[in-house]
């Protein structure tokens, strides 16, 4: 097979069929075998470098609680401690820690262990030889987030245009394991190896072949037989297995044992279908079950030719965005569900790919991708910045571990081994492609570049990075493919943009920026839509590129200005402005068949139909004809009209020109094959009466099991529930539970006031009550 000429495999176990095993396989200390992962997340202690006492605290960890902008981010050194009870030497213990920002030395019993330097990757702690059994043993990590030129992303936080935050901000693991078992990802330093490695390289409608690679070390001081057994579920009930014969594993040593694959009539992952599978990987030895993995995965074929890409055979434009992982108040240390929810709505705006700017985030947000079918380009740390040898040694380890983390989601397609917008040398992206090309030795494994050089399988530029709208047209595809890693903001911030700049001389700067924050009002939101709306076609123009990614998703920080960077499509508290439902709109509307988390058919009417509103209404749409009405009268039903910036744009804008204002309520009714199928309503509002309360859950209800972190939104409304767009209540917030992050009260922004609310299963919340003068208060259940 294609992969055995790059691959150094110690033992191959050749597939000994689809078949349900002859003799019965126990399962040795049950618990053991699946590698418990205890709730280690809890009951902790921390203090930073000058308290004097500490404070408990509870995983995901921010230092500090930021203001809502950041522009003197803490730094510093934490310690964190846990008291840790082992009881069994007979096994493994390790910690595992998902993200630790940036440097983390690890002590046992006050013993120095390990010190890990990178802020953005998992890493493995063996703890087994300084436990001291059946008794307490302390666990102490200190942490510190200070500038250091050798941890990518490199550049001082003063300069660095977002955020890295700090302290333990992702979830941590106690792994206890049998001596023989399979190995962490992130544990073994092995090329194309540690854990499991599935890849599938004939991928069909018919079949699917590949194999899975399995990682085992043996800690015993005698050899061991052992075998792999493979249980491959799919989302119908449909299962196979495939397992292999014994092989000796040495005393004190690690080896892989291989299975080839071959799934019959397998279901697709795709964008439009996400179609999982679930993997669970036994590691039997002596006909007992000692160490089982359970994941899920997804059988999908891609390939990237010099100017096209295809999905499963099937020519795809990949529509994109890019996201920051951070949340307010509490940067990077946000829940799980947290990072899905935000998956959600990258989904529901109408996206195909997120790009991971500019570094890996949290695995459960890829775990969401891979649910939702939203294809990703992951990316390594940095943002221009270029170091010594340290710094370039901490970033190729940075390329292994993102790798192996990831090599196994579906929808990772793109590998982004390139520091972003910095001055790479020749030798560094030579060699940053032959470690991925180590990693994952398949023809289907494609790296991204900010540069435009042979060593990179895809071209990545931003929009500002090139000669404007006409560069697109002009590429030289017979080299390499192109994709447009970010536009839609900078180019109209810096007038770079190539366009007809004439056509907005009558703006001021502020307003013709794509830089709006909600409360800058429906006109500057409009502006905002248009560029992307401009920029967006204009992609498309020449048809040289496979997709393209705006910038961005979410508002954020960058930690040395005093406002918001707010080209967003949503902003900071992930509330949607105009432009989102521009890029909704551009969705087919029968594309997926995950209606849950996509718009399908939709109309949005791009107007609070204020007084102060442009009677030029603009609805975004992706139906064929769209009606509008104004207090029930029929005012026209229409297609939309192309211009020259729609021209290439699968869905239009529609246009109506009311000629003036007029109170009351817009109605658009959206149309496909004649039959009504999408529907909008604004009203013009009325005077502030009361609070209307909504809570974000986004089809992923707050965790009973785990904290977990939701925005609460306290909606100013008049007495028929009409949004008053214009209204700054201050709003205060109470509740039973968990506790509110950040200012409370708070000032509304055009008309809605948001909190941060934390819960946990100690601590639930089961309501919320908002109250403001002069206004009806509102409560509302989290359940």
């Amino acid at each position: 097979m294609k992969y055995m000429k790059y691959m150094k495999i110690s033992l191959l176990i050749v597939l000994s069929g689809i078949l349900i095993c002859c003799d019965p396989i126990k399962t040795q200390n049950e618990s053991a075998a699946n590698s418990p992962v205890e709730n280690f997340n809890n009951d902790w202690l921390v203090k930073a470098q000058d308290d004097t006492s500490w404070t408990a605290t509870n995983i995901p960890h921010t230092p500090k609680i930021e203001p809502l902008i950041v522009n003197n981010q803490w730094q510093g050194s934490l310690s964190y401690k846990k008291i840790i009870s082992a009881t069994d030497p007979s096994k493994i213990y390790q910690i595992a820690f998902e993200g630790v920002m940036h440097e983390a030395s690890v002590f046992l019993n006050g013993e120095f262990i390990s010190k890990h330097e990178g802020g953005y990757l998992p890493f493995v702690v063996d703890i087994t030889d300084r436990l001291t059994f059946d008794k307490e043993n302390e666990l102490m990590v200190v942490v510190n987030n200070l500038d250091n030129a050798s941890i990518p992303p490199g550049k001082p936080l003063a300069g660095l245009d977002f955020n890295f935050y700090g302290g333990i901000y992702r979830e941590v693991h106690l792994n206890e394991l049998n001596k023989l078992h399979i190995t962490h990802p992130n544990e073994a330093n092995v090329a194309a190896g540690g854990g499991t490695l599935i890849h599938f390289d004939e991928v069909n409608n018919e079949i699917a072949k590949g194999f899975l690679k399995v990682h085992i070390e043996n800690n015993h001081p005698t050899a061991k037989n052992a075998s792999i057994k493979a249980v491959l579920k799919s989302a119908t009930g449909e299962v196979l297995t495939f397992s292999s014969t014994p092989a000796s594993i040495s005393a004190n040593s690690n080896q892989s044992i291989t299975l080839e694959l071959a799934i019959p009539n397998p279901t697709l992952w795709s964008i439009e279908k996400a179609n999982l599978y679930e993997l669970t990987t036994s590691l039997v030895s002596e006909n007992a079950v000692v160490h089982t993995q359970v994941e899920k995965i997804g059988i999908r074929s891609i390939n990237l030719t010099k100017n096209e890409f295809f999905l499963n055979s099937k020519k795809a434009y990949i529509r994109g965005t890019n996201r920051h992982q951070e949340y307010p108040y509490v940067g990077y240390a946000i829940s799980k569900n947290a990072n899905r929810r935000d998956a959600i709505k990258i989904k529901q705006a109408g996206f195909d790919l997120v790009r991971l700017s500019h570094y890996p985030q949290d695995e459960s947000f890829l775990d969401a991708c891979d649910e939702l079918g939203i294809l990703v380009m992951n990316a390594i740390p940095g943002w221009q910045f270029y170091g010594d040898s340290s710094f370039l040694a901490n970033s190729y380890q940075d390329i292994r571990d993102m790798v192996r983390r990831d090599r196994n989601h579906p929808s990772v397609v793109f590998w982004e081994v390139s520091l972003n917008e910095s001055p790479m040398t020749d030798d560094y992206m030579v060699k940053a492609n032959e470690i991925l090309k180590e990693e994952l030795p398949f023809e289907d494994t494609y790296s991204a570049g900010w540069i435009d050089d042979d060593t990179y399988d895809l071209y990545i530029p931003a929009r500002q990075h090139t000669k404007g709208p006409f560069y697109w047209n002009n590429y030289r595809t017979d080299e390499r493919p192109l994709f447009i890693a970010e536009y839609g903001d900078w180019e109209y911030y810096a007038h770079n943009a190539g366009f007809n700049q004439k056509a907005y001389e009558g703006l001021k700067e502020e307003e013709r920026t794509s830089r709006q924050l909600r409360a800058h009002g429906e006109k500057r939101l409009l502006q905002q839509a248009l560029n992307f709306q401009e920029a967006t076609n204009s992609n498309r123009k020449g048809a040289n590129a496979i997709g393209d990614a705006n910038w961005l998703m979410f508002d954020y920080n960058r930690g040395y200005t005093d406002d918001l960077e707010a080209s967003g499509i949503s902003d900071i508290f992930r509330i949607p402005k105009f432009a989102y439902y521009f890029y909704q709109s551009q969705r087919p509307p029968f594309d997926t068949l995950n209606l849950e988390n996509a718009a399908g058919p939709m109309v949005k009417i791009a107007t609070y139909w204020t007084e102060n509103s442009d009677p030029t209404l603009k609805v975004y749409s992706n139906c064929e004809e769209v009606a509008l009405y104004l207090n029930d009268e029929l005012i026209d039903r229409k297609t939309a009209k192309r211009n020259n910036i729609s021209d290439q744009l699968d869905f239009p804008p529609f246009n109506f020109d009311l000629k003036k204002f007029e109170k009351g309520e817009l109605k658009v009714l959206g149309y496909i094959n004649g039959q009504q199928v999408a529907q909008d309503l604004v009203s013009t509002p009325a005077q502030a009466s009361k609070i209307a309360l909504a809570i974000d859950i986004s089809n992923t209800p707050i965790s009973s099991a785990k904290a977990d972190l939701v925005f609460v939104y306290a909606k100013i409304v008049d007495e028929n529930g009409n949004l008053v767009i214009d209204s700054d209540a201050l709003v205060t917030f109470s509740t039973d539970g968990g506790a509110f992050i950040g200012a409370n009260p708070v000032k509304a922004e055009a008309g809605i006031a948001t909190v941060l609310l934390k819960t946990s299963p100690i601590n639930p919340a089961n309501k919320i009550v908002a109250t403001s003068t002069r206004l009806q208060s509102a409560q509302t259940s989290l359940k």
